[in-house]
């Protein structure tokens, strides 16, 4: 009988170890920075001539780092939002895309990440998009019909929270999740993950709020983030929306079906394109 009582005890102890480690270490299992400096922008020529280094200054005084790629002729500019385990050195490539469809491009990382000071923190990934955001509005003296949001996983929750209120011409987001509880209740069953999870990532809530199109990349093949998320979300959102559904892993990028993904986005944001830039339109007043 006292070994069965020791055996209980020592399970019940090592269970609340368990969840006591879980949610100390939340910070490091969702925020993982490079432990590298992202490259200086002179070493990103995408083919539009060197991108430009921009540095932001976030509400709460916090310097972030970021990169912005000019296009001789835009029909818009992307803000693009990066997952956990990015930073701008290694956007090229979705900046690439965006230049080749027309558009010009700013990356920006969040505190904590690349060149960016501070540590990240829910609160303060949405000071950093709005930094990001005032930034394209009050320096390169856009308006928010010129602005597309994207953003990739952990970046789309950011992305989404930051169309909710600031009505840009349209949002891509891309392996979306509906909310960070919901991912940890799937990944750690034998937890109350639900319950103990420190940060919300709300994109469910977010999204039922959108005023502009939107535009949900998901692939079925996500073992991260499953498919029904971008289902589930699609349903909540209000008209106009679209679903493309692709192939790849969750962190394949979607190289595996790369066309289907550039011509999906390519086309969405044909049919929302809104005319001339803000400053085209100046610089065409007589």
């Amino acid at each position: 009988m006292l070994t069965l009582i020791w055996l209980l005890g020592s399970g019940v102890l090592l269970y609340g170890v368990a969840a006591a480690i879980f949610w100390l270490r939340q910070p490091q299992l969702l925020y993982r920075p490079l432990q590298r400096a992202a490259t200086a922008g002179h070493d990103h020529d995408l083919g539009y001539g060197a991108s430009e280094d921009v540095w932001l200054r976030a509400g709460d005084g916090v310097r972030l780092h970021g990169l912005y790629f000019d296009h001789p002729d835009p029909a818009g500019t992307v803000l693009f939002c990066h997952g956990n385990t990015s930073d701008v050195s290694r956007c090229r490539g979705i900046a690439a895309m965006y230049l080749r469809l027309g558009y010009a491009v700013l990356l920006f990382d969040y505190r904590g990440y690349g060149r960016s000071e501070g540590t990240p923190t829910e609160a303060g990934t949405y000071l950093d998009v709005t930094a990001a955001w005032e930034y394209l509005l009050r320096e390169r003296g856009l308006v928010p019909g010129d602005i597309v949001v994207a953003g990739r996983s952990l970046g789309s929750a950011i992305a989404v929270w930051l169309a909710a209120w600031s009505r840009p011409r349209a949002l891509v987001l891309e392996s979306a999740f509906t909310s960070l509880p919901d991912i940890s209740a799937r990944r750690y069953r034998w937890l109350p993950a639900r319950l103990l999870t420190r940060f919300r990532y709300a994109v469910a809530e977010h999204v039922v709020r959108l005023r502009c199109p939107l535009l949900i990349v998901h692939s079925r093949e996500d073992e991260l983030v499953p498919f029904s998320h971008a289902q589930r979300l699609h349903a909540l959102a209000p008209d106009p929306k679209e679903l493309l559904a692709i192939a790849g892993p969750h962190r394949d990028e979607f190289r595996a079906d790369c066309r289907q993904y550039e011509d999906g986005i390519a086309a969405f944001l044909d049919r929302h394109r809104q005319g001339l830039s803000a400053q085209r339109r100046r610089d065409t007043d007589p």
